[in-house]
């Protein structure tokens, strides 16, 4: 009987709850400026912050799992778009606990799988040199700042870290857990820390 009236709970709330997550979400994204496209799917609540300067553009068919329960493989990290500068996602892509902080400019393309935790960076959040980082008036102003390009097709595994200024080529394949410090070509898969080659991608 309990294992009964659990499994019933769970789908009241797969019926009744989860519903309610992608309005919410139209709403957050509306009110913070974003424009995107029709075919969004949200799962969980987003944590949304863009600046005036700020800019988020999403395209179609967007689909996101963020927060506990939604993706066995991803934490419990809501899925985070921080944006000081221009986000553009494109159409088909699907992303679990995925953190995007741009600061300079980050574009996903079109076809892109995100794997759970994963966490994408345009800047280096402080100074290098540890006298500037000191100064907490200039530290993260004069921190680098470089673009992130992820082209079409590609699949990232889950935890991975994309830093600053690289660029994945089409169809490429990241492995799981991999911090990619380099840009990666096309038709490859990447892994490790930092990622390297592992072999090409015959298309």
């Amino acid at each position: 009987m309990l294992t009964y009236l659990f499994k019933a709970s769970r789908k009241m709330k797969r019926l009744v709850i989860n519903p309610i997550y992608n309005p919410i979400a139209k709403i957050m994204l509306y009110l913070n400026g974003a424009t995107f496209q029709k075919g969004l799917k949200v799962a969980g609540i987003l944590k949304i912050d863009i600046t005036r300067r700020g800019k988020l553009k999403i395209g179609t068919n967007l689909q996101i799992n963020s927060g506990a329960n939604f993706n066995v493989i991803g934490r419990q990290q809501k899925t985070t778009f921080w944006v000081e500068g221009e986000l553009i996602i494109g159409d088909n892509v699907g992303m679990s606990a995925t953190a995007i902080i741009c600061n300079h400019q980050i574009i996903i393309g079109n076809n892109v799988t995100i794997g759970g935790n994963t966490v994408i960076y345009d800047t280096d959040f402080h100074n290098l040199d540890p006298i500037i980082r000191k100064d907490k008036s200039i530290d993260k102003q004069t921190a680098i700042k470089l673009p992130v390009l992820i082209e079409d097709n590609v699949f990232i595994g889950a935890h991975t870290t994309i830093l600053k200024g690289v660029t994945i080529g089409k169809n490429s394949i990241i492995g799981a857990c991999s911090v990619v410090t380099k840009n990666i070509p096309s038709n490859e898969i990447w892994a490790g820390n930092p990622a390297k080659s592992i072999k090409m991608i015959k298309c």
